[in-house]
Formats: C-alpha cells, sequence, structure tokens
C-alpha cells in the first residue's frame, strides 16, 4: 500500500472545516469521489469560455449532497487553468437585485473573494492591476529594448494600457471602465496612493454616489444594483484581454431567492436571473461563466420555485428524452444523485486515512468496519436515499474523534452493537428475530463491495 504524502496545511484544513461541516477551501482532491461526469461537462464549459464562449450552469442538489464540494473543487480547477474566479453566498442581504442594494452586496462580495491562482483566497483585484502593468513593463523591456529609465518608457506603456482599455470603451459601461483603470495607472506611475485607492473603491464598487465619484475620479458613473452584472462582463473581458483565460463566477445558496416572500422582489431575482442565462447562452457575454448552486425546491417549485417564472422554466427543464436511466450533461441543470455505496466506501477509506495521517496513528479500521458505519446510518436515517455526504463525512469524523481520543472506547459500542455476542447469547438463550434480520442485512451490505 502507497504510503499517503500530504502536507500538515492540508491536513488540517480538511480535518477542521469536515468537522465543522463546512466545505474545505484547499485540499479537496484527496478527498474528492465521483461526480466525474459533471466534473468533465463543467471542465469542458471551460475549454469554451476560454475560447470566448460562456456558459450559465445550475448545480441542483438536496442539502448535504455536494453541491457546495463541486462549486469549491471547480473553482480550484479553474485557479489552476489560470482563470480568474470569484465566488458569494446569496442571503437576505445579497440577492440579485434588491431594493437595498442587495444586488450591489452581491457584487461587492464577489470583489473580496477575487481570486487567481497565486492568490487563492481573495482579495486579488489589486495583484491582477498590478500584474498587468508589471508585465507590459517586461515586455517593453524585453521584446522591444526600451530600458525603464528611457523617457519614453512610461508613454510606451500608457499606449499599451490604451490599446487594452480602448477595445472596451464600445461595450456597456465600458468607457467609465477604462479610464478608471487608466486613473489606477496614472496613480502607479506617479505615486499617487489617493487616486490609486480611489481607483480600487470604484471598481469595488463602494462608492456611493456619482458626484463623489466624480469629484475624485472625474467619472460619471458608479456601479450599482441594476448595472453590476454589466461590470461582471466588463471584467470577464478585461481578465481575456490581459492574460487569463476568462472569468468564473461560483454563485451559492440560490435557495434564498426561493425564500423571498414578497412576490414581486422574487419575480425581480428571476427576472435578472434569466438575464445572466440569456446573455450567456446567445453570446451577449464572453469568457465568463456562471454557476448557481440551489436545492431541487428552488429550482422545481412551481409556485415559488425557479420554474414559476415561465420564461426560466421553459428554458431550464429538460427535454422529453432525458431520463435518470439516459443522463445527459449538457443541460443548463446538473442535478446531483446521491453518491453510490462503493463511492461512499472509498470516501470513508480517504478520510481514515487522511484522520490516521493528520494525528500520526497507525490506521485500524477495517473495510468491513467502514461497511457497517454505512449500514448504521442507512438503518438510522431509514433510507438510503438520506445518506448524504456532508451526514456520512460529520458522523464519521466524530467516531474517529473519539476513538482516537478514547482509547478505551470500543467501535462496536459506539455504533451501538452488544459489545459481547457470545455473552448476550448465553445470557438470552437465543437471538431475537431482529437481532437475525439485521445480521442478514448487513451480510448482504457488505456482499456489494465483495469484500
Amino acid at each position: 500500500m502507497t504510503e499517503l504524502k500530504i502536507p500538515r496545511r492540508l491536513t488540517t484544513a480538511l480535518m477542521n472545516s469536515l468537522t465543522a461541516g463546512v466545505v474545505p477551501r484547499v485540499g479537496l482532491e484527496h478527498i474528492a469521489v465521483g461526480r466525474k461526469p459533471e466534473v468533465e461537462a463543467l471542465l469542458q464549459d471551460m475549454d469554451n469560455i476560454q475560447e470566448g464562449g460562456a456558459a450559465f450552469r445550475l448545480i441542483s442538489g438536496r442539502y448535504g449532497s455536494g453541491k457546495s464540494f463541486l462549486l469549491q473543487i471547480l473553482r480550484n480547477y479553474a485557479m489552476d487553468r489560470d482563470f480568474v474566479v470569484a465566488d458569494a453566498d446569496l442571503s437576505p442581504e445579497r440577492r440579485l437585485v434588491g431594493t437595498k442594494g442587495q444586488g450591489l452586496a452581491t457584487y461587492r462580495e464577489l470583489m473580496t473573494h477575487l481570486s487567481t491562482r497565486t492568490r487563492p483566497d481573495g482579495g486579488a483585484l489589486e495583484v491582477i492591476l498590478q500584474k498587468w502593468i508589471s508585465a507590459i513593463q517586461q515586455s517593453l523591456v524585453q521584446k522591444e529594448g526600451i530600458s525603464a529609465d528611457d523617457p519614453g518608457f512610461s508613454l510606451r506603456v500608457e499606449q499599451r494600457i490604451f490599446e487594452v482599455t480602448g477595445s472596451m470603451q464600445s461595450l456597456v459601461h465600458g468607457f467609465d471602465f477604462a479610464k478608471v483603470l487608466t486613473a489606477y495607472w496614472k496613480g502607479c506611475k506617479l505615486g499617487d496612493d489617493d487616486v490609486k485607492q480611489a481607483a480600487l473603491r470604484w471598481l469595488r464598487g463602494e462608492y456611493r454616489t456619482r458626484t463623489e465619484a466624480r469629484q475624485e475620479l472625474g467619472v460619471g458613473m458608479i456601479i450599482d444594483d441594476e448595472s453590476w452584472y454589466d461590470y461582471m462582463k466588463l471584467w470577464a473581458e478585461f481578465t481575456a484581454l490581459i492574460g487569463y483565460k476568462g472569468l468564473l463566477l461560483f454563485i451559492d445558496e440560490g435557495v434564498n431567492l426561493y425564500k423571498i416572500t414578497n412576490t414581486v422582489s422574487r419575480q425581480s431575482n428571476y427576472e435578472k436571473l434569466l438575464t445572466l442565462f440569456n446573455d450567456t447562452m446567445q453570446g451577449k457575454a464572453r469568457h465568463l461563466g456562471i454557476l448557481l448552486g440551489g436545492t431541487p425546491q428552488f429550482v422545481e417549485d412551481e409556485r415559488r420555485g425557479l420554474f414559476s417564472y415561465d420564461a426560466l422554466r421553459s428554458r431550464l427543464i429538460d427535454g422529453r428524452y432525458g431520463s435518470q436511466s439516459y443522463r445527459t450533461y449538457s443541460s443548463p441543470i446538473l442535478t446531483l444523485s446521491m453518491l453510490s455505496h462503493e463511492e461512499i466506501l472509498i470516501l470513508l477509506q480517504k478520510l481514515r486515512d487522511i484522520h490516521a495521517l493528520h494525528y500520526q496513528y497507525p490506521a485500524a479500521l477495517e473495510d468491513a468496519q467502514l461497511v457497517a458505519f454505512m449500514q448504521n446510518a442507512v438503518n438510522r436515517l431509514g433510507a438510503e436515499e438520506l445518506l448524504t455526504p456532508r451526514e456520512v463525512v460529520r458522523d464519521f469524523l466524530d467516531l474517529l474523534h473519539t476513538l482516537h481520543q478514547h482509547p478505551d472506547s470500543n467501535f462496536d459500542t459506539l455504533l451501538g452493537k452488544r459489545s459481547s455476542p457470545a455473552q448476550t447469547s448465553a445470557s438470552t438463550g437465543a437471538k431475537s428475530s431482529s437481532d437475525e434480520n439485521q445480521e442478514d442485512d448487513s451480510d448482504d451490505f457488505l456482499a456489494e463491495f465483495e469484500l
């Protein structure tokens, strides 16, 4: 058996996050199981986005089914492929549109979490701009032989910047976007931190009034609740122009749109979602991918869900030939099925080995015990369909922590089994019919894995 080698910082992140019931930001590749068709379909989307296309996907699955995990692992894949990524969770304060700036709040959250391969934890806005300017300067030195001390060096840098910004001025809000980028460069050139910070504030959507923006930057527009998505399209164009593959937005907790009680507000958000969908599907956006996570109820409820909005329902609903038996992965909606018993077993094996590696002890649980743990979980919940990855991981790590921290504890006892079947048999004279049935069920469950 190959010795497991994972850096301590990754095992720490995995143990802390999974024990707390949240999706880790790093190290996911060490616990990823299943979802191969979904991942392949979304990687194909990335290829299309890289070539100038756009994509919209709705990841649907019930609580604990692995939506957030899939979104996070795709986020990591995207950064490895040199995309710029941004993620945000919707909430009562963050929507697609709202009367109290909830749409702008979502934009600000996305910009806060703007990330790249070299800055994976967010806050990459200024890093991206600095890298862009630095790349221009290096190119002039290396390819055109212009020294940084040359009097014309700054002018040539500015010309290169104008080549990029000029190509964006014909897009919606592109003129103001380009003007702010130019202001940032001028702040860098003159060493004026006030101008640089003003440009960053504007790009983060932090100006409250146009008057303030005009006074500090000479720009007559600001990013607001209605226009924030137009600026995301500009960001996608800009990232592609300066050497990245494009921009991917990961938006989770779409169910919060379903929970909006006011019908008009809810429909306004669905209308905005329709705009996002149409732009990406019809080629009105370039180098942009949008992945939205939500529950089946959020999608399919015809009273309050997305299917209550006819224009969305007609676009999202599966065709007549799709079915669970013949699933396709070209639909805008990717519905996550439950992990198979084999996939859950592999997940438990990975967690067992990572837990042992992190806490530096020899892994003791055998595969047959992992299967027994699964059977116990199914029996407790009452149906195999209710066995979600989140529930399995949470309970299994709790079991591992208990066994490790309390050496006197016993696996069978913790699972609610009798610690000494022979003594029990002697005292009762015979097994009950329920015990026999449970043993038969465990044997059948075990047989699935051919252990």
